[in-house]
């Protein structure tokens, strides 16, 4: 039996790992790893060294684009609603690699779904037919990402960056689409550039299909409309300006290798 664990970098991929690796041994586990050329510089490091501890290799694997590109190519900005990034980059990648390489009734793919998200493993479990998926994570004993983190120092692994940092996911080098404006306003505050990136892709986007579209969305006195990255940062250096604070900012939420899993 061929045991697949789709890799996204995050600290709970290393902890569905972990226990795959116990139950089955290292000789019978792939990490896949699917990347999407931005992610954080330290994702890379954190590959190594969980590789090395777990002793399993990773298993990269790429479609050669970025998100922006993929955006250009679909003519579509993706959003918090709606991201072929995670289509084209994540899924559809993974699913070739594993129609090539494994046989799906003696294969079984294991996601980092926790306990908190069990209302989305059925749409999972469906998506990835024909092969088996699992949630180890979902089962007891429960545990929050908090207590993962901290088995993670405890066996001398490094977590990764992003979360130190205050991110809530080792994604797309902090710039995930699906993620809320609390994900872009710390984005700015930390890896400026990385936003001024974004920003301007946004607008690139804006430009070639002459539509007010926009990466996030502004639901302040009920209504729902557009909100650009450029607009975003203006508030944000405004609310420093007036020293008030942007805690009631949403997250957002990555789920790349889950959301979409059905249509690839």
């Amino acid at each position: 039996m061929k045991h697949v664990v789709m890799w996204s970098g995050g600290i709970t991929s290393w902890a569905v790992a972990r226990l795959v690796v116990e139950r089955y041994g290292p000789e019978n586990v792939t990490l896949l790893f699917a990347d999407t050329l931005i992610e954080d510089e330290d994702l890379y490091v954190f590959n190594e060294k969980a590789s090395a501890q777990l002793g399993v290799p990773i298993t990269r694997v790429a479609d050669g684009r970025d998100p922006w590109q993929v955006f250009e190519d679909k003519r579509w900005l993706g959003n918090t609603r709606i991201a072929q990034c995670s289509l084209e980059l994540k899924l559809k990648v993974c699913r070739d690699w594993l129609e090539a390489s494994t046989d799906p009734a003696d294969t079984v793919l294991y996601v980092g779904i926790d306990w908190t998200e069990t209302h989305r493993l059925p749409a999972i479990v469906k998506g990835w037919l024909p092969w088996k998926t699992l949630a180890p994570l979902a089962e007891p004993p429960y545990r929050d990402k908090q207590q993962i983190l901290a088995e993670a120092r405890s066996v001398g692994l490094d977590i990764p960056r992003l979360y130190k940092l205050g991110f809530a996911h080792n994604n797309c080098g902090g710039a995930c689409v699906k993620g809320g404006q609390a994900q872009w306003a710390r984005l700015l505050a930390v890896f400026p550039e990385r936003y001024a990136r974004a920003e301007a892709a946004e607008e690139k986007m804006r430009r070639l299909l002459g539509k007010d579209v926009s990466i996030l969305r502004d639901r302040t006195g009920g209504t729902t409309r557009p909100l650009t990255l450029a607009t975003l940062r203006t508030r944000i250096e405004q609310d420093r300006t007036d020293q008030l604070s942007f805690d009631y900012l949403d997250w957002g939420g990555c789920g790349c290798f889950t959301d979409t899993a059905e249509a690839a």
